[in-house]
């Protein structure tokens, strides 16, 4: 058991001190910029993702925002139950979050899309749709080379396959992006 343990451990936090600091840097400076001109942040994600995105959007939305003149403006699609099941039950659960997007989105705003695999389907066609609006798009993927990594604006690359190891830097990516604005009171 500690053989294993340890193993996992040492795989992690080589994931970790792996990542890449300058592709954070510029989403963290993406996001600033979205909230200073008044634009609106989007996330989603499927699963852990879809959670990890409702996280980052609290996070931003209450903690980075309290007693600021300037607040984010955020939203996660992943967390409107009745619009998920409405459109994954009316069209396809392909557009559960390009049909948000359709209704809630501005030419400016920003698509944060957070996915281990960086391939499902409903990401990639909230991405397209997105992109058709004029909105900017970014993602923190996995290392599983997938479509999101050629289709947006900017990439964060998590270098591991391993869903457990990605999904756990996902948060640690969301957290280093909202205390970036908690700690230094930006």
């Amino acid at each position: 058991m500690h053989k294993w343990l340890n193993s996992y451990i040492e795989e992690h936090v080589k994931a970790v001190l792996a990542l890449n600091q300058e592709g954070i840097i510029k989403l963290i400076e993406m996001i600033k910029k979205i909230r200073d001109e008044g634009h609106q942040i989007f996330i989603i994600g499927n699963g852990g993702s879809a959670a990890c995105s409702s996280h980052l959007a609290v996070d931003l939305g209450k903690g980075a925002s309290l007693g600021k003149e300037k607040r984010f403006r955020i939203f996660s699609p992943v967390d409107n139950v009745p619009w998920l099941t409405a459109i994954s039950n009316d069209l396809s659960y392909e557009e559960i979050f390009s049909e948000q997007i359709k209704n809630f989105a501005d030419e400016g705003d920003l698509l944060i899309t957070i996915s281990v695999s960086g391939s499902s389907p409903n990401l990639i066609r909230a991405v397209e749709v997105a992109r058709e609006l004029g909105l900017k798009t970014s993602a923190i993927v996995g290392d599983k080379n997938g479509r999101l990594i050629s289709m947006v604006d900017h990439i964060v690359i998590i270098p591991s396959k391993h869903y457990g190891h990605v999904e756990d830097i996902h948060t640690i990516i969301c957290h280093i992006i909202s205390y970036y604005f908690i700690e230094n009171n930006i």
